[in-house]
Parts: structure tokens; sequence; C-alpha cells
């Protein structure tokens, strides 16, 4: 009787603790969504959305024209694109928003495209790298608001200093596509921390 009884207590511990992990995962990324600690840093990272036939998606371009905004405020002076081919070959977001830049006004010899990653953990993972190379050591990082809690948390562990800069308006209108973006967000997170990505 007692073993029956402490299997649903164990349960319920389980479940409150999951509960309670999700609960304050998801604070932390609405805080962070809002938090915009754009400041001068070494580098500008852009993290990659999707592109079509060597085109920003309008959310790629919404992320770009934030840094380019960046660049030009003098708040960096190297802007790297990050993204690999995705779905199409024949481009990568990386070098996609590298020319898609540079028709901002951002000069070739300040940007940097990384175009292997397929993820925005192995970004991160190059773009640290990138940064060692060049002997950067702090950046922005330039994404939707949501994304930016896991971009921060991934870069850092990179040994990256790294300000969260989210692009203007990012956040879901509709109440379901927020709560689609934040348990996205969550489940990620989730995986990258327990090194499953």
């Amino acid at each position: 009787m007692a073993a029956t009884l402490r299997k649903p207590s164990l349960l319920w511990l389980l479940l409150a603790a999951a509960a309670c992990y999700v609960g304050v995962l998801y604070r932390e990324i609405v805080r962070q969504s809002v938090n915009d600690e754009t400041r001068p840093a070494d580098a500008i990272v852009v993290f990659g959305a999707a592109q079509y036939d060597g085109r920003p998606s309008p959310v790629y371009r919404a992320r770009l024209d934030h840094a380019a905004q960046l660049y030009h405020r003098g708040l960096a002076h190297i802007v790297i694109a990050t993204g690999g081919a995705g779905e199409d070959p024949k481009f990568t977001e990386g070098v996609v928003g590298r020319e898609y830049l540079k028709t901002l006004g951002v000069p070739d010899s300040q940007l940097i495209a990384e175009t292997q990653s397929p993820d925005t953990a192995e970004s991160a993972r190059r773009v640290a790298t990138i940064m060692r190379a060049n002997g950067l050591h702090s950046c922005l990082a330039v994404s939707d608001g949501y994304h930016i809690f896991r971009v921060k948390r991934m870069l850092h562990r990179e040994g990256i200093e790294v300000y969260g800069s989210p692009r203007p308006n990012s956040k879901p209108q509709s109440f379901w596509k927020r709560q689609e973006s934040m348990f996205h967000e969550i489940g990620s997170y989730t995986l990258w921390a327990l090194h499953l990505t």
C-alpha cells in the first residue's frame, strides 16, 4: 500500500518540477525578448533565417536591416551574417545576408559570412571560432526577440561576451503564434542544454 502511494507522489513531484522548469524558462525568454541591450561591441552577429532564391525572407531582411542600422550607428565595425544552405543548395543564408548588407551600405571589408551551419547551435560555435580568429571578444546578437535568450546562452558557452539586440516588431501578433514560438524555444533550448543538439 505504501509503495502504491509513493508512485503517484513521485509522478506528481516530477510533473510539478517540469511545470516549474517550463514556467521559469518561459518567463526568462519573454523577459529577454523585450530587453534591448544594444551597446558598442566588437561585432554584430545576425542569425540567419530563410532565404528564397538568393533573397532574404521578410524575417531575415528585418534582422539584416536592424544590423545595418546598428553598424551605421558605429556600434561595431564588423558584421557577421550566419546560416548554411538549408533547403536551397545554390545559396546560403550567410552569403545572402552579406550581399544584402552590402546594398545597405556596409562595406564588403567589414562583412563576414558564416555559411556552414545547419542550425543555431552550430552557428554559435562557428561564429565563436570566427570571432576568436579575428581577435573579437564581444558581440551584439541580432535575431527575433524570443530567439535571443537561447542565442545568448549558446554564445556565452563559447566564451563570447554577448548582448541581445532583438529586431523591432519581432513578437508574433497572435496569441497562438506567440505560444508556438515560446514552446519551440523552450524545447530547442532544453535539447541544447542537455547536449542533444
